[in-house]
Parts: structure tokens; C-alpha cells; sequence
């Protein structure tokens, strides 16, 4: 009988902290749409980024279902071409990582901006919250080319009234210890970093949504 009390006392101290973090019972479900920085391209499965988000959002109490949809080389308009199916029905939530690859091709600015806002537009028309990743245009294209590029997701996110993390990458862009061989997509230790320094926003976003459930 001690033994028994002792356990539900044990229990009890173990669950309270726990359930003022976890928005609901029943997990969330995420998808991040993305291109190779989210598919994990040249690390294990386990290693990507959706999957090592799902687990520290797990390890503070947070109940989440992860859809990885990334897709290796994908643009913001093949992400627009795909969207329907990506985003099954009864998705809760999207996080929108794409538009690496614009820049890396030096497609124009304005397709870019224009898929991004097209696949904002259509997830709020199935009244799902999309959280924006942004990205950064590398120096080779120009001053001219990356003030039109980088200004797309801070323009995006006031227009649609959407969470923007500014830069996907900030903390392991052009360091070359948090990079795999080709410089551009990350090490395992370069995801760990992304999501370190993503997790507020996401939390946010999080919490936005669990606050929209009826």
C-alpha cells in the first residue's frame, strides 16, 4: 500500500510541470513543406530536421505528429505544384521551408515571391496556420538580385499575418564544421542547431494552434 501511494505521489510530481506545456492531449499535426534542407539530404532519415524538431518539441511535454515533405530540389514553385497532396486533410499546421533553391538557380524574385504567397494564400483558404522559414540569396547573384530575394519572406509574413523565422540557416550557413562536404546542407550537429535556435518560433506557432482548437 506504501509502495502504492508512493508511486502516485512519484506520478503526480512527474505530470504537473508537464501539462501546462502540452497544449493537447491529442498531438498536433505538422507538416514542414520543404525542399532538401528539410528532407535531410545526405543524413540518416532520424537526423532530419522535421524529426529532430518532433523529438525536442516531445522532450518539453509537447504532443506532435511530423510529417517530413521535403523534397530534394524542390523550388517554391514545384512546392506550390504539390501542395494539395503534401498537405494531407487534417493537417493542424504547416511549416513552409523552401525557396533555397530559387536563389541557388537565380530564378527571378518575383516567381518566387509569387509561389510563396500562392501556397500561403491556398493553406489559409483551408484554414490552416503556416509558420514561414526564411532564406537568404548567397553574394553571387548581386546586391540588386538579394535585396529583391531576401525582402520576399519579412514582405510575406506582415501581408498574410504569418510567424516568419527569418533565415533557415542562421548559426550554420558558411561554417564549414556544420556543413556536409558540398557546403550547403547541414551536418547532423548543424540540424541540432537549426532546431536549438528555431524551437521558440515554433513553440509559438505551436501554441497559437492549440489555442485555435475548439
Amino acid at each position: 500500500m506504501h509502495i502504492a501511494v508512493l508511486m502516485l505521489a512519484l506520478m503526480t510530481i512527474a505530470t504537473t510541470p508537464s501539462s501546462q506545456a502540452q497544449p493537447a492531449a491529442k498531438p498536433i499535426r505538422l507538416v514542414v513543406l520543404g525542399d532538401s534542407l528539410s528532407a535531410g539530404l545526405g543524413l540518416p532519415a532520424q537526423e532530419a530536421f522535421p524529426q529532430k524538431l518532433k523529438k525536442a518539441l516531445q522532450a518539453k511535454g509537447i504532443a506532435i505528429e511530423m510529417t517530413n515533405a521535403g523534397v530534394s530540389g524542390d523550388t517554391t514553385s514545384g512546392g506550390r505544384d504539390r501542395l494539395d497532396w503534401s498537405v494531407p486533410e487534417g493537417t493542424e499546421g504547416v511549416i513552409v521551408e523552401l525557396g533555397a533553391n530559387d536563389a541557388l538557380r537565380g530564378i527571378d524574385p518575383d516567381l518566387t515571391r509569387a509561389a510563396l504567397g500562392d501556397i500561403i494564400q491556398r493553406l489559409k483558404a483551408r484554414k490552416i496556420p503556416v509558420m514561414l522559414c526564411g532564406m537568404l540569396a548567397p553574394p553571387n547573384y548581386g546586391a540588386d538580385y538579394a535585396a529583391r530575394f531576401n525582402s520576399i519572406y519579412p514582405d510575406l509574413a506582415k501581408k498574410f499575418d504569418v510567424p516568419l523565422y527569418p533565415f533557415f540557416l542562421e548559426g550554420v550557413a558558411a561554417d564549414a564544421k556544420l556543413n556536409q562536404a558540398d557546403g550547403i546542407h547541414p551536418t547532423a550537429e548543424g540540424v541540432d542547431i537549426i532546431v536549438g535556435n528555431i524551437m521558440p518560433t515554433v513553440e509559438a506557432f505551436i501554441g497559437t494552434i492549440a489555442g485555435q482548437r475548439s
